[in-house]
Order: structure tokens, then C-alpha cells, then sequence
């Protein structure tokens, strides 16, 4: 992201539909070289934790924790660095998008200093999750 190119936005909103509740060492998953991603209004995105912070294009990122499913309220832009709050919770910043599911779904990586899932953090369908 080139801060001499990048302006103010809204909060892109969202709630979680589905909380997941499992890790993986071996994932595989490769970031894609863009550091924003449009999302639209009732798209829903995977959002998962990892402790690998290589924001590289093509990293392979192994070590990951599924928080769950969310459903975008609010389109918007989704930017690298962009904290994710879920319930009012900081729980890290955008690292980056994989798409291996896409046009499914995007997995958006979020980095953490241990990788969690849904329940480690107590979500709940429903919970409020904010971008931004």
C-alpha cells in the first residue's frame, strides 16, 4: 500500500454468521499481491488468524486459526493493515487476502501474535466485526 496514494474511508461492517473452531500448521495458503479487496453488501468472507507477518505477495502462510464467516453489511475496502475488531475487541490487522475459494469467498488473513479461533476469543453468530 503506498500511503501517497491512499485516502479516508469508512469502516466496512459486517456480523458473523458461522464461528469456526479449528487450527492448521500446514494450510498453504499464498497471499495475493493486492493489498485491498472491494467486497460488496451480504458477501460473506472467511476471516482467519495467523502468526506469520510476511506481507509478501505469494508468501505461503502455514500456521493459521479460523475465526469464522462473516457477512458484510456495509461494502466498502478492505486494506492491508486495517484493524479487525469483532464485538468492540481489537483482534489484529489485515495481513492480507488469499483466494484460493474465490469467487466463493476470500479468506482474509489477519495478523496476531498466536493464532486463535472462534472460541479461544468466546465469538458468537452475530457478533458485530468492523474493518478499519
Amino acid at each position: 500500500m503506498n500511503p501517497a496514494e491512499d485516502g479516508a474511508k469508512r469502516p466496512v461492517f459486517g456480523s458473523l454468521v458461522k464461528v469456526l473452531v479449528h487450527r492448521r500448521e500446514d494450510r498453504g495458503m499464498v497471499l495475493e499481491e493486492y493489498a485491498s479487496r472491494c467486497v460488496r453488501r451480504e458477501e460473506i468472507h472467511e476471516l482467519v488468524t495467523t502468526d506469520q507477518h510476511d506481507p509478501t505477495p505469494g508468501a505461503v502462510v502455514d500456521r493459521v486459526g479460523f475465526l469464522g464467516f462473516v457477512e458484510i453489511e456495509s461494502g466498502g475496502v478492505i486494506d492491508r493493515g486495517d484493524e479487525v475488531r469483532i464485538d468492540g475487541q481489537l483482534v489484529g490487522t489485515v495481513l492480507g487476502f488469499d483466494a484460493c475459494h474465490f469467487p466463493n469467498h476470500y479468506n482474509v488473513l489477519i495478523a496476531v501474535d498466536r493464532t486463535t479461533t472462534g472460541p479461544d476469543l468466546g465469538l458468537k453468530p452475530t457478533m458485530g466485526v468492523c474493518f478499519g
